[in-house]
This record gives structure tokens, sequence and C-alpha cells, in this order.
């Protein structure tokens, strides 16, 4: 179980998502996506190629960052990518699975 963290932050405590797996940064905090998007769009690819159902995506950062991290982790797990989501009146996280390919 790994836990994509969408962009690091160095001011960030984000200890207690290891409860979901090992935190693994798709990008650095000093990334910028418009200052060439193909090379952000490789970079996550690669670190995505496993993505799969014991896996979750941490969105911090950038909104551009967590679009293009999305998109990929639900390409490589046909549709579906588990989130944690900080509930910051409850102090903790929650997972919210999503399945981008389920009907009615």
């Amino acid at each position: 179980m790994t836990v994509y963290v969408t962009q690091e932050n160095p001011r960030a405590d984000i200890v207690s998502a290891t409860k979901w797996g090992e935190l693994k940064p798709l990008s650095s905090p000093t990334d910028q996506v418009h200052i060439n998007p193909e090379r952000m769009v490789k970079q996550v690819k690669k670190k995505l190629a496993g993505f799969n159902d014991d896996d979750f995506l941490l969105a911090m950062g950038d909104p551009a960052i967590i679009g293009i991290s999305f998109a990929i982790a639900a390409h490589f797990n046909e549709g579906r990518v588990a989130m944690l989501k900080w509930d910051k009146l409850e102090r903790m996280y929650y997972e919210v699975l999503v399945n981008i390919f389920e009907q009615d």
C-alpha cells in the first residue's frame, strides 16, 4: 500500500497518512506545471505506473498537479481512485473512493 502525495510540502504534517501506506511524493514543492506540462505528465505517469486498488492519492499543492495525478491514477486503475481527504474539524483523514466509470 502506497500513499501518493501529489506535491510535497515540507511544512505540512501528513505523518498520520502513513496509516494507509508508505508516503511517496509525485512532485517537489518547487515543481511548476506551466513551465513544462509534458515533463510533469511524464514524471507522474512514471511514478503512478503501478497504481492499484491498494493505493491512495493524497491531494496537496498545485491544483493542476492534483488534476494530472488524479487523471493518471484513474487511467492506470480502470477509473478507480482512492483518496485521503483531510477533515480539519475532526483533524483526521477519511478514505474517499471514486469510480469515474461507475454508472447508475
